[in-house]
């Protein structure tokens, strides 16, 4: 969350987009794990003294992307003293300036462009707007001094079209000296033309140890906010770790909104294709469709992309546990696997409308299972 000034005059919390409630927002998280070749790469090329101006920051969704993203900030904008002396780390002390400064997004030099708050929905916009990119043209018209400028864009496949647009002329022609680092969990679906003008930094799905202490390190944090969660252990541990997938969003989001229970009963409907209990179904859309039941309506669907990813990978390439082969040989075709990739891509596409033009979530339940039945029996998906 982070404070604005209310229009009453209080100061009020605000959403902010990729923040679990409860948990600290990525600029300020203490430490990252499992990114030293990410870090490395970045670190490589700043000793080099050819710095690239254009960074796209990839991997999948909650494995510590835009974490990395302010480390690097934090990193630019100190002065040399105030970084690793050996230059083997983007450690910054968090009592320097600039530190505190980019915590509280503060520091002049640095822009951060995410979905903005919409005060009349009071709600965070969908995708990121060219209201919102119109500011880099301000930012970067500013004189800067000796050092460095860095604008975070995050994530940057919410860029709406006039957007991208706008970011591109700015990547183009990059004043000297700033850095644009880019965070995205589709990078597929950028344009081509950002793509070109750009270096990868690639990041990688956790280990289970480096999971482990990441996670412990977020619910220690929000334990210090009164949330009092222990970290799982046994059996428990191990089907949260392995449902994760190296994502520490992903395993706080099946932690704290009884996931486990959400995971078997999307489990029970898709192990049960082509056949479907549409009671279930209907469930399923009446416990997930009111505006209070947010979380566990997003951690549904980032189950069922998930799911539906190892699917068609597993028709794929035929690898995969013995259920998830069998479960793969009986409903997808290998004629079918552009069909099914389809199915994912809509999936995404309505689930982003339904947000834009605030539609019913059970709607969207529902058809979303009405195409993966489709699929499941040979059709083509409508």
């Amino acid at each position: 969350m982070a404070r604005a000034p209310a229009l009453s005059g209080e100061i009020e919390l605000l959403p902010e987009p990729d923040t679990l409630d409860g948990y600290p927002s990525p600029r300020l998280t203490e430490r990252l794990y499992g990114q030293a070749a990410a870090e490395q790469g970045f670190l490589d090329a700043f000793h080099s003294g050819r710095l690239h101006h254009g960074w796209i920051v990839t991997g999948p969704p909650g494995i510590g992307k835009a974490t990395l993203a302010y480390r690097i900030a934090r990193f630019l904008l100190a002065g040399e003293s105030e970084r690793d002396m050996f230059g083997g780390s983007l450690d910054v002390d968090r009592a320097t300036s600039a530190a505190r400064l980019v915590a509280s997004l503060a520091h002049p030099e640095l822009l951060v462009l995410r979905r903005p708050y919409d005060f009349k929905t009071k709600k965070l916009k969908s995708e990121i707007t060219i209201d919102e990119v119109r500011r880099l043209k301000v930012f970067l018209a500013m004189s800067a001094g000796e050092g460095w400028r860095v604008v975070i864009v995050d994530p940057l496949d919410e860029l709406n079209a006039n957007a991208a647009n706008a970011l591109l002329k700015s990547l183009e022609e990059p004043p000297k000296r700033t850095v644009f680092l880019l965070v995205t969990s589709a990078p597929d679906r950028l344009l081509p033309t950002i793509r070109s003008r750009c270096r990868t930094l690639p990041c990688a799905p956790l280990a289970d140890e480096d999971l482990r202490k990441a996670v412990a390190q977020a619910l220690n944090a929000a334990e210090d906010a009164g949330a009092n969660a222990a970290l799982p252990a046994g059996e428990e541990w191990q089907t949260l770790s392995r449902l994760a997938e190296g994502s520490v969003r992903r395993f706080l989001m099946l932690h704290t909104a009884k996931g486990l229970d959400l995971h078997r009963k999307l489990d029970g409907l898709v192990s049960s294709l082509p056949r479907i209990d549409w009671l279930a179904v209907h469930a399923i859309g009446d416990e997930l469709g009111s505006q209070a039941a947010e979380a566990k309506y997003e951690l549904f669907f980032d189950l069922l992309l998930g799911r539906l990813t190892r699917l068609i990978r597993t028709a794929a390439t035929g690898e995969g546990d013995h259920s998830e082969i069998e479960l793969a040989r009986r409903i997808v075709a290998q004629d079918q696997l552009a069909a099914w990739a389809q199915l994912w891509e809509t999936t995404v596409t309505e689930k982003a409308s339904t947000e834009t033009y605030n539609l019913d979530r059970k709607s969207l339940i529902l058809l979303t299972f009405q195409r993966i039945v489709q699929a499941s029996r040979g059709a083509t998906p409508a």
